[in-house]
């Protein structure tokens, strides 16, 4: 009877729930904020956490004069602890980020120079961890907050709760609130702040502290397991996520400075596990891999960091971060430099490579055909030669490129005791590898197995790029209702390429461009199958464009061969030498660009 009751209770009572005491479901559907904060707490002291009572700033003060002591090993009498909170409290949310990773200066009152250091980065485990709760701080209002995360004394994680059923943006607001109103008090401890993480205890996010006006609750993110499983529930994300020694790591590792922007940049789970498999890599083993992670996901921040880590490594002499001529090694050097300022020398030609190869310097952005001719070049060869057995790992970014097979087994050849890492959204299989010189070598072949994946389907789940919309128009049909026609029974490229279907797609773009980009609110790309095709396409919508036909602006872009296969050298000629002047002539796709 007390079932059919619940059930009916269920069918009919949108707002209702049947409760009974021993129905753990009800248990958490009534837990309260102050539960989820109590069973936070509890659960962070089982994993290594030191509760500590800290009431106001009165008090977090006190605390972190006694952490620095213990950390740094060390006594401070209260002017030298005055000098180092003075240090402490200037700058913004950055330039205290910057101060994190730095040691503090001090004046001994001997007259010496003392200095401490505010968080281990080398050996991230040996600092000193603390949680604690329900901090006042009072600037323009008072607040309370929820759950913080102390560093040897510094708060570098605040968690902000809200009970089941609330939505998390409540509480990404209230961290933006907070920091409008109260983190500056005082000496701004809180502007140390590295992560806010936000809960419902269904969902849990984590996003990096910035200035308000430069936060978006689109930057925050779920965290995930290895294999982009996501991790929402809040015990679960504390279990993995907030373990003390994993958390100082993501701080001291995995939070870019992004010296351009002056922001604070989260690494995402995939991003952090794709690195954590390289480093592990090359720590332990002489293996090569690749990691394929879909366009869109960043994999630049991801390659950088990797090669970052790297650098500091003793054991590896250089860092060698190569791509393709065709994806202007300027632009790569931009975005390295814009995480690290001055981490990468740009290099404008073979000569200066190769002396980059002999200096300190310890992370070079150069091309794949800069490299191929530093090792090649007998002018190169006496410096490259010393450098034969050096421990070196060289990072290859869009690693599916066709052509990289030769160059890559000159490289192995010529290096000894070099490392190769790949980075690619499309890795060549078995099944589409083309077959060149070396024949058809795939993307494990030049580069061994897979260290981690992140493919578009784990993108669009977590909306990390744009979901697709996909729309099939039917171009052409079998005559008098015929539906099978045999594929050797058709020329499919003429029929693909003929005029008359090229002009109906593009009026069919031109009549429905403004739907489809919101009346022009987006733009949009197309894609074609080859470059002879783009050309007449992008000349078709030029002159219906001259014809008043529309008013978009057209642009195309393609990357030609030096020495690409001459369509009109087929030994089917006139005879006549020169052109007709009647017609447009395209001996090569290079004339069809404008520089």
């Amino acid at each position: 009877m007390r079932a059919a009751l619940r059930l009916a209770c269920f069918s009919r009572c949108s707002f209702s729930f049947y409760f009974h005491p021993h129905n753990p479901l009800a248990r958490m559907t009534t837990q309260t904020e102050q539960q989820l904060e109590d069973a936070l707490i509890v659960q962070l002291e089982t994993l290594g956490w030191d509760r500590v009572t800290i009431k106001d700033e009165a008090d977090l003060v006190s605390n972190l004069k006694h952490q620095l002591e213990v950390h740094n090993k060390t006594s401070l009498s209260g002017g030298e602890f005055k000098q180092v909170l003075n240090k402490l409290a200037r700058g913004n949310i950055f330039e205290k980020a910057k101060t994190l990773r730095d040691k503090v200066d001090f004046t001994r009152d001997d007259g010496k120079t003392g200095y401490l250091e505010l968080i281990n980065q080398a050996q991230w485990c040996k600092n000193q961890y603390q949680v604690t709760n329900q901090i006042t701080m009072e600037g323009s209002y008072k607040n309370r907050y929820d759950v913080t995360l102390l560093v040897n004394g510094l708060p570098l994680v605040q968690i902000e709760l809200k009970r089941r059923g609330l939505e998390m943006k409540e509480a990404f607001n209230q961290t933006n609130r907070y920091h409008r109103h109260s983190f500056s008090a005082g000496y701004g401890l809180f502007g140390y702040l590295q992560l806010f993480v936000i809960s419902n205890g269904v969902n849990t996010k984590y996003y990096a502290n910035n200035p308000v006006n430069r936060r978006d609750f689109k930057q925050t993110f779920y965290w995930a397991d290895e294999d982009n499983k996501t991790i929402r529930q809040l015990s679960a994300f504390a279990e993995d996520f907030l373990e003390k020694c994993t958390l100082s790591k993501m701080i001291t590792k995995y939070i870019v400075l992004h010296e351009s922007d002056q922001l604070l940049m989260a690494m995402r789970p995939y991003q952090f596990y794709a690195v954590e498999r390289i480093v592990e890599r090359v720590q332990t083993t002489t293996k090569n891999g690749y990691i394929w992670h879909t366009t869109g996901s960043g994999k630049t921040l991801t390659s950088f960091k990797a090669a970052q880590i790297l650098t500091q490594s003793p054991h590896v002499h250089k860092v060698v971060f190569v791509v393709d001529r065709k994806d202007l090694d300027f632009q790569t050097i931009k975005e390295f430099n814009s995480f690290s300022e001055g981490s990468v020398d740009a290099t404008t030609n073979t000569s200066n490579l190769v002396k980059q190869f002999a200096d300190e310097t310890p992370l070079i952005v150069t091309t794949l055909q800069k490299l191929n001719t530093a090792i090649s070049r007998d002018r190169h060869l006496k410096t490259m030669d010393e450098l034969k057995d050096k421990r070196m790992v060289f990072i290859f970014d869009e690693c599916h490129r066709s052509q990289f097979g030769e160059t890559h087994k000159r490289i192995t050849d010529f290096f000894g005791n070099v490392q190769m890492f790949g980075f690619t959204g499309t890795p060549i299989f078995a099944e589409n590898a083309a077959k060149n010189a070396m024949g058809k070598r795939t993307t494990k072949d030049l580069f061994g197995e897979c260290l981690h994946k992140y493919v578009i389907t784990d993108a669009i789940r977590d909306e990390n790029v744009l979901k697709f919309s996909v729309e099939y128009i039917r171009t052409f049909k079998g005559k008098d209702g015929v539906q099978d026609i045999e594929v050797e029974a058709i020329d499919t490229a003429e029929v693909m390429e003929a005029p008359e279907r090229l002009e109906k797609i593009a009026d069919y773009i031109l009549t429905h461009h403004g739907n489809k980009t919101h009346q022009g609110q987006f733009t949009a790309i197309m894609c074609v199958s080859n470059v002879k095709t783009l050309i007449a396409y992008y000349n078709l919508f030029q002159a219906k464009k001259e014809a008043g036909e529309h008013n978009l602006k057209i642009a195309t872009i393609f990357s030609y061969q030096a020495n690409e296969e001459d369509a009109e050298a087929d030994g089917m000629g006139t005879g006549d030498d020169l052109p007709d002047d009647s017609s447009p002539v395209n001996t090569h796709s290079r004339d069809a660009l404008v520089f």
